[in-house]
């Protein structure tokens, strides 16, 4: 860092995104990106807005607030699209976390909330996953702090029952408890028909996963509309046009192409159970994933092994080096065929630990 680096940011560790590498073509499956491309309709919405780029986007996104608001039952004011999921994180941990309100969220989860915690001086607690990386509700009941959870969480991809996220809720009643629900289209159950019943809930998700829209950052928070006017102070004072007209436009497209989003929810979530199936015929042992990816060992090759022998073979998965996930491996949910190739690789390799 250079000497003119504010001293406040000296321990900053940076989120460390999945490789996205230029040296040679790979079957992708370490960052979680759909192998369906767009929906048709937001292509071509968002070809049809290019013609406009000269001209701010709307920084109240009117339309697509409308469309969003209508798909989820809400009001308009309780909705709020940001740049990707991950600034909808940020802007809650600047809005509802201080020194008075540390935050609460799990040792193992989505790498950014402790980024986030340092980014903004949050003090913060991270509470363990039991021995099976299974979050318990019940450390967080009564916690005092804002809690953030991954649902499913990251990683694992397990998923916490709503009935259980609710006892969270009533007994943190004034405290925030922001459920990240980047993963909640692949099998699990969404809290958002939670937020007209419980004032301090916050529901992020993003249209990166299931909706095939990473490389247009785009998410969205919904809660109260208390919640979503404290967000929207914080928007406004760091970056009111926050959303590209591309974006925007594509963002509708692909929440009106609601028959192209089920088929790809659903053909991932079965190339995800057939995979599972596969894998643990070889030998594999794996978490109850219910979002996009798997979670996984094998007792005869660790992780980082695993990881480098595959990416020799043109397949990337994604390797966590921290101690407790060191055996493991995150293998996102590619296409059927991109599926076939990867167990058809990997029992060729495991060949050799026999």
């Amino acid at each position: 860092m250079s000497r003119f680096f504010s001293s406040k940011y000296s321990g900053l560790v940076p989120y460390t995104p999945g490789e996205q590498p230029q040296d040679q073509q790979y079957i992708k499956l370490n960052t979680n990106e759909s192998p369906f491309p767009p929906s048709p309709m937001a292509q071509r919405m968002a070809r049809q807005a290019a013609g406009d780029l000269q001209l701010y986007s709307d920084p109240e996104c009117r339309e697509l607030t409308a469309i969003g608001a209508a798909y989820f039952g809400v009001d308009r004011e309780e909705i709020l699209f940001t740049n990707g999921s991950d600034e909808g994180l940020n802007f809650a941990f600047m809005a509802f976390c201080d020194e008075k309100h540390p935050a609460a969220f799990p040792d193992i989860t989505y790498g950014f909330y402790p980024v986030f915690a340092r980014l903004n001086g949050v003090p913060y607690e991270e509470i363990p996953l039991g021995e099976d990386f299974t979050v318990n509700p019940s450390e967080y009941m009564g916690v005092g702090k804002t809690v953030f959870l991954a649902n499913p969480n990251a990683p694992t991809g397990i998923a916490i029952p709503v009935s259980e996220i609710e006892k969270i809720l009533i007994s943190n009643p004034d405290n925030v408890v922001v459920i990240d629900e980047a993963y909640v289209d692949f099998g699990a159950e969404s809290c958002v028909n939670l937020i007209h019943t419980y004032s301090n809930l916050l529901v992020i998700q993003t249209m990166s996963k299931s909706r095939n829209l990473a490389g247009g950052r785009l998410g969205f928070c919904i809660g109260c509309r208390e919640l979503i006017r404290d967000l929207n102070t914080i928007k406004y004072s760091v970056n009111p046009y926050n959303v590209n007209r591309m974006t925007m436009a594509a963002g509708i497209g692909a929440f009106a192409d609601r028959e192209y989003f089920r088929f790809c929810c659903e053909e991932i979530a079965e190339n995800r159970s057939r995979s599972a199936e596969e894998l643990k015929k070889i030998g594999f042992l794996m978490t109850d994933s219910l979002a996009n990816f798997l979670f996984v060992r094998h007792p005869k090759i660790g992780g980082r092994e695993l990881y480098l022998k595959l990416k020799e073979k043109g397949i990337l998965i994604r390797h966590f080096e921290t101690p407790r996930l060191k055996d493991y491996n995150r293998i996102t949910v590619g296409s059927a065929e991109q599926m076939k190739t990867l167990t058809e690789t990997l029992t060729e390799l495991l060949k050799e630990y026999t």
